[in-house]
């Protein structure tokens, strides 16, 4: 299968670009903004194969995919803040991008990144498969664009119903390679645990569903391999992990030393989200079927990490 990404600089396409590299089965073409950054971290990570590396003018019509994989955008809350409504144009462009080619080839599959947010900013309890997005229409927040950008996206692929699109709804996903400085509650508690420092944290309970790598590309391969359909999947681990077993695991053992306080500087770059995650289950119908907890996930990610210590 020869299969484009677009957005290959971002954290989330290196790491299935690694898989798909260990699997040696399919072709990729590699497109960013900055090639060149794209070359030297496949030269940094061992990638021998030698997959084309270009920037977007180099994809039009002219060349062949039988599948175009969409990661442009942001996947930090502290960029999804920085960028505000800007995000909206940036996930247009590029979405565009990607369906004028389907247009001339409505064979190609599409697959797009989206995101839990699209849901909206209120996550009281889980999403399931009868979820209705809530959006503050008369009262849109710098929080909702990033959620809106993507909740746009959806509906346009819904409404070319004749074009073989796939969304998937990513929730929360780890890796040892994500930015430490990235903004989330794992990212944080892995800065303190490192620097040694007191980690500041909030009351509010919460409920995560990370998503190891391994498993994301279990599920990017399931849709892949699916009969050509217009759908969305939501992305879902074995079992999520709430916030007081996530510290208390952290703390017996990697020894993190935490409070909580009434405001502990959390960047809330799309709303806040005490059950953000999804027992909508839809992808195992087409033969996902996960293989870590969070927690699971999280443990064996941190094995790669040398500043935690490991029995």
């Amino acid at each position: 299968m020869r299969i484009a990404i677009l957005g290959a600089t971002s954290q989330i396409a290196k790491d299935l670009i690694h898989s798909f590299a260990k699997s040696n089965e399919h072709e990729l073409l590699l497109f960013a903004r900055r090639p060149e950054a794209v070359v030297a971290w496949k030269t940094s990570v061992g990638i021998q194969q030698h997959w084309c590396v270009s920037d977007y003018g180099a994809f039009t019509p002219t060349q062949y995919f039988d599948a175009i994989i969409n990661f442009v955008g942001v996947g930090k809350p502290v960029q999804t803040a920085a960028m505000g409504a800007s995000i909206f144009d940036v996930t247009s462009q590029y979405d565009e991008l990607a369906l004028a080619y389907l247009k001339q080839h409505p064979n190609c599959r599409y697959i797009f990144l989206s995101s839990g947010a699209a849901y909206g900013s209120m996550f009281d309890e889980p999403a399931t498969e009868n979820t209705i997005a809530r959006i503050p229409i008369n009262n849109l927040q710098p929080q909702d664009w990033y959620g809106v950008s993507k909740l746009y996206a959806e509906c346009r692929h819904r409404s070319l119903a004749h074009l073989p699109i796939v969304d998937i709804r990513l929730f929360n996903y780890f890796s040892h390679t994500l930015d430490i400085n990235a903004g989330f509650l794992i990212t944080d508690i892995l800065r303190s645990l490192r620097d040694r420092t007191l980690l500041k944290t909030t009351p509010d309970y919460i409920v995560r569903d990370y998503l190891h790598p391994v498993d994301f590309y279990s599920l990017v391969m399931a849709m892949l391999h699916a009969p050509l359909i217009n759908i969305v999947v939501d992305a879902y681990s074995k079992s999520p992990i709430d916030k007081p077993t996530l510290l208390t695991t952290m703390q017996e053992k990697f020894g993190l030393k935490y409070e909580t306080v009434q405001s502990g500087g959390v960047v809330n770059a799309t709303g806040g989200k005490p059950y953000y995650y999804s027992v909508n289950i839809k992808a195992g119908d087409f033969g996902y079927a996960p293989g870590f907890t969070s927690l699971d996930g999280l443990l064996l990610s941190f094995k790669n990490l040398n500043f935690l210590p490991h029995q």
